[in-house]
């Protein structure tokens, strides 16, 4: 019967969701054309309804540095409140100029990461419940077997976050802080900073999906 050393096995890059995140799923970062049509971080149009914003931040690890091969993908209602897909019940039709989804790579250098969209309208939820704006964010990078799922909650949103049936599921009021994106004015441009931790003190919180 055959031995096997294990302590000579070790884990192989296509095991996790990097380093090579950007040349399958954002080649242009990479220097690489690949795509006719490229995925981006640009979710509206000229013509897109609703407050536009812009949503930005980095992903930390357990030591608190900044992952700079992270990507993000996001999924959202416009801002009325519909998704654009046939998935959507509400029998609402969706902005028409608006896409709902993007895909962010972090700068190589600084970690950070950005989204230019619009504010979401608020959107039913289980039970006759209605949930608080909110855009549902995953991420994938070096070390991590499978994407995490979080949310985005904005911090001005006070009223509708407490009535929130998801971020009301979180038992301990503080970890519900994590999922809030804070507001700046930036001039003209209207801005979210939504920094995202992996592990440690003030982890963010991700959900089982």
């Amino acid at each position: 019967m055959k031995s096997w050393n294990f302590e000579v096995l070790h884990e192989t890059p296509s095991q996790t969701g990097g380093p090579y995140v950007h040349i399958g799923l954002l080649p242009q970062q990479a220097g690489i054309e690949v795509f006719e049509h490229n995925f981006n971080n640009q979710l509206l149009e000229t013509q897109t309804q609703g407050q536009r914003i812009r949503l930005e931040g980095q992903v930390f690890d357990g030591l608190g540095l900044p992952l700079k091969d992270v990507l993000l993908e996001i999924w959202q209602a416009d801002a009325k409140g519909v998704y654009p897909s046939e998935a959507d019940f509400q029998g609402k039709i969706a902005d028409p100029h608006f896409q709902g989804w993007g895909r962010a790579g972090a700068d190589f250098e600084t970690g950070f990461w950005h989204f230019n969209t619009v504010k979401p309208g608020s959107v039913p939820g289980r039970k006759g419940s209605t949930q608080a704006p909110h855009i549902n964010l995953m991420i994938f990078a070096r070390g991590i077997n499978l994407g995490l799922h979080t949310r985005v909650y904005f911090d001005d949103e006070i009223e509708a976050n407490a009535q929130d049936p998801v971020l009301n599921s979180i038992e301990w009021q503080p970890r519900r802080a994590t999922l809030l994106a804070k507001r700046e004015q930036r001039g003209d441009e209207l801005v979210y900073r939504f920094d995202i931790r992996i592990q440690g003190e003030d982890e963010t919180v991700f959900f089982d999906i």
